[in-house]
């Protein structure tokens, strides 16, 4: 079966028998059951309206602030799948979206960050484009090279057909790595600024 008909000809029984949209079809659901139990947990704490709008910002954070696409991935397998649309374009909306939506929260209810350290760290990488915008070029550079790896896992059959994967997995790495790097200097950063200690 050639590279053409897969991308064109997703069957359901595909996502069972071959074992790289077996591992996609796994990853979005585990990806949706932690949503699912985060958005629980949050509602709880803060009622359903509010437990909405900071699990929103919250997806958005990890659209942002994360290098690889697993939040972007909620929207991109399944449309994907539907639409037959590759994942890296469905990817590009996803951050619009995210850009949107936060640029809307920042302007006209600001307050919701404030309901959580992680969503208090992203207002302050938000806000503060130096250095932290760092982080989200960084992301953005994982998220793409990541979602590229997505889309070739749609497109193949078996783990050993991802001639993409196994030629840039090495840069994937090196990104990964200067992330964590700048993400811990960052933090380290706000830490610092929070408790008004400067050195």
């Amino acid at each position: 079966m050639g590279l053409k008909s897969l991308q064109r000809n997703i069957k359901s029984s595909d996502l069972i028998k071959h074992e790289t949209k077996l591992y996609s079809l796994k990853k979005f659901l585990i990806i949706i059951l932690i949503f699912i139990i985060y958005f629980i947990f949050i509602s709880i704490k803060f009622g359903i309206g509010n437990g909405f709008l900071v699990s929103l910002l919250t997806w958005s954070f990890f659209v942002f602030c994360t290098p690889v696409a697993d939040a972007g991935f909620l929207l991109d397998f399944p449309i994907r799948l539907i639409m037959r649309i590759r994942m890296i374009y469905t990817e590009i909306f996803v951050w619009f979206f995210a850009l949107i939506l936060n640029l809307a929260f920042l302007f006209i209810k600001p307050q919701v960050y404030e309901k959580t350290i992680m969503l208090k760290l992203f207002k302050h990488i938000l806000l503060n484009p130096m250095p932290f915008w760092a982080i989200i070029l960084l992301s953005a550079l994982g998220t793409f090279l990541s979602i590229h790896f997505g889309d070739e896992l749609i497109d193949v059959a078996k783990h050993r057909h991802r001639k993409k994967y196994f030629s840039h997995h090495t840069k994937y790495k090196v990104i990964v790595f200067i992330f964590v790097i700048a993400l811990i200097f960052c933090f380290y950063y706000y830490l610092l600024n929070t408790l008004g200690i400067s050195i």
